[in-house]
């Protein structure tokens, strides 16, 4: 379903090639990471509004019962992914039917009506800073500072975003770096710019994510 960005596909490539090249440079540690491990996998690409509507679905679910979820999801609208419009068409209880819980039946909802009214459109997304889409993206009830972060490095191909709250990132950087307790979301960002991780915070993270084999759901 999502639809990959083909004419920017190599430049991406090849950004992801410099990105490697600079993190071993600066990061003796994630150097012996990013040695062991495969090249970054994800790709940027358009469909940002079904990205958010699966980022609502899956949320603190396993991966086989958001399949699950969203397949009942999409046989709601005839197994088509559905417009905004047609979401709000349903009541709560209708998507509840799904499999859904309430609150995120409510957020599905806000989003479509987020999108229909015109008060979150993505046009602009590609010129905007991710301070700026996290500030648009979280008026949206049910997503957050994480779900934005996964969204930018994910959907959008940033490679200059730093997971601070991701447990899997915590926990990854506990691991590798010896602190003794989990570090904090300030730890993380300390750590981040001691390293001199940026402007590759996003690739420096899948490498984390990859080294306990804690990959997000996204």
């Amino acid at each position: 379903m999502k639809q990959l960005i083909n004419e920017e596909d190599s430049t991406f490539s090849r950004s992801i090639e410099k990105s490697i090249t600079y993190l071993k440079s600066v990061d003796p540690i994630l150097e012996q990471v990013i040695i062991n491990t495969k090249r970054p996998s994800f790709s940027p690409h358009t469909d940002y509004y079904w990205a958010l509507v699966d980022s609502i679905i899956s949320q603190q679910l396993s991966v086989k019962s958001a399949a699950a979820i969203e397949k009942r999801f999409r046989q709601l609208f005839n197994e088509e992914v559905p417009e905004p419009k047609h979401i709000l068409e349903k009541t709560v209880d209708e998507l509840k039917s799904v499999g859904l819980s309430r609150p995120k039946a409510l957020y599905i909802l806000d989003l479509a009506g987020h999108i229909e009214s015109g008060k979150l459109t993505f046009e602009h997304f590609n010129s905007a800073s991710n301070f700026e889409i996290i500030s648009e993206l979280t008026d949206v009830k049910g997503i957050g500072v994480w779900t934005t972060h996964m969204f930018l490095i994910f959907c959008m191909g940033r490679l200059d975003v730093l997971a601070i709250g991701d447990y899997g990132i915590r926990a990854g950087i506990k691991n590798l770096y010896g602190f003794e307790e989990m570090p904090t979301p300030n730890e993380v960002s300390v750590l981040s710019k001691r390293n001199k991780w940026h402007p590759y915070e996003s690739v420096a993270c899948w490498y984390i994510w990859q080294s306990i084999d804690n990959k997000p759901s996204v």
